[in-house]
């Protein structure tokens, strides 16, 4: 070889690896955040500065041969979709981006199949620390009675515990805490000064629902003064005594949009005085993004983008983000995600991985 192709390739060799230790020493030093694309469902995979790792819901099923014909036969009649393992694999690519190949905790926020569905599938190809949840399932339905009794089968021998409102998920690095679980919710958190909601006043009385989605489970994450908050597919009538007549949560930096983005959720009350700087909605492409809450997300006060992960193609171009914050803006995506990279200064990014965009947000 000649000895200029030698030295470029030295030069090169060294420049990669350079640029692999600066990747190792910002990971040693943030919280990375997964908001995986499984179509409608949630997975959100957090990576600690320390490299221990919480996923928070697994998506959906995989329908793979070995699931009932009159299982499949329901899911497929319900329009939910035919996922052979496509939900697990996107689960590991995000795993492999952060540097990890175990989950120390699965949180189950609540057992809807686009939840709960994908856990039977994630077991057999990742190891699991240990499951949390709110414990037994509260909703009277063949799907989710179903569901329910597959996560428990599937977890086996794995350790499992049940989480209440209060409790501390020990992820070395990050604080967490339970704000919400199986209905009820925190008296105070930790560190936040309840403040009177002014919101309170004109926000109507809502309905309880009797599914599983008012008893998810919800957190609230803390890397220094960075605030992420996930409350999985929390309804309105539960949303309401988090925030008022004072607000227990105060101020988030990142808020994961409850419910996909469903009117049934995302009160004023709740996201104006919660007072994100960024939101992630977590839809389909015919699954939430419901005009009503994205307005209220994107409407609320110091809220400075919006970013989806699907095209809300049942909504219109008015209650849609712009397409550079989307990740799959047409149909079923081919898997896209948004990684956000957030440090304890409060500072953050917030990258596409459709278009390798990334939008950094300085500490305030």
């Amino acid at each position: 070889m000649p000895v200029l192709a030698v030295l470029i390739a030295a030069v090169c060799a060294l420049a990669g690896s350079g640029a692999r230790a600066v990747e190792a020493q910002e990971a040693a030093k943030s919280l990375r955040i997964y908001t995986i694309d499984v179509e409608g469902g949630q997975s959100t995979l957090l990576v600690s500065p320390t490299g221990s790792s919480l996923l928070v819901d697994t998506g959906w099923p995989s329908v793979d041969g070995h699931a009932s014909d009159s299982y499949q036969r329901g899911l497929h009649d319900s329009g939910l979709p035919d996922n052979h393992a496509r939900d697990t694999e996107r689960i590991q690519a995000a795993m492999k981006d952060a540097g990890i190949t175990k989950l120390d905790y699965v949180l189950i926020t609540h057992f809807h199949v686009d939840h709960v569905g994908g856990v039977p599938s994630l077991v057999q190809h990742v190891k699991v620390g240990e499951f949390l949840d709110h414990g037994e399932n509260r909703e009277d339905s063949a799907i989710t009675r179903h569901d329910y009794a597959a996560y428990l089968k599937a977890i086996g021998n794995t350790p499992r515990r049940i989480v209440h409102p209060g409790d501390r998920i020990d992820v070395p690095g990050l604080s967490i805490i339970v704000l919400a679980a199986d209905g009820e919710h925190v008296a105070a958190v930790p560190g936040v000064k309840a403040e009177p909601n002014p919101w309170c006043a004109s926000e109507p009385k809502w309905t309880l629902d009797d599914s599983e989605n008012p008893r998810s489970v919800g957190i609230l994450v803390r890397y220094g003064k960075f605030r992420f908050l996930d409350m999985g597919d929390l309804t309105k009538a539960k949303e309401i005594p988090l925030v008022c007549p004072d607000n227990l949560i105060g101020h988030v930096d990142l808020y994961l949009v409850n419910h996909h983005g469903f009117n049934l959720s995302n009160t004023r009350a709740f996201v104006d005085s919660i007072h994100p700087r960024v939101a992630i909605m977590n839809n389909g492409a015919h699954k939430g993004g419901n005009p009503e809450a994205w307005q209220t997300v994107h409407a609320s006060p110091g809220l400075e983008d919006l970013w989806m992960l699907h095209t809300a193609e049942d909504s219109d171009a008015a209650h849609n983000s712009a397409e550079a914050l989307i990740a799959n803006p047409k149909g079923d995506g081919d898997g896209h995600y948004f990684k956000v990279v957030a440090h304890a200064d409060g500072s953050f990014s917030v990258m596409n991985t459709r278009t390798g965009m990334k939008k950094e947000y300085a500490a305030k």
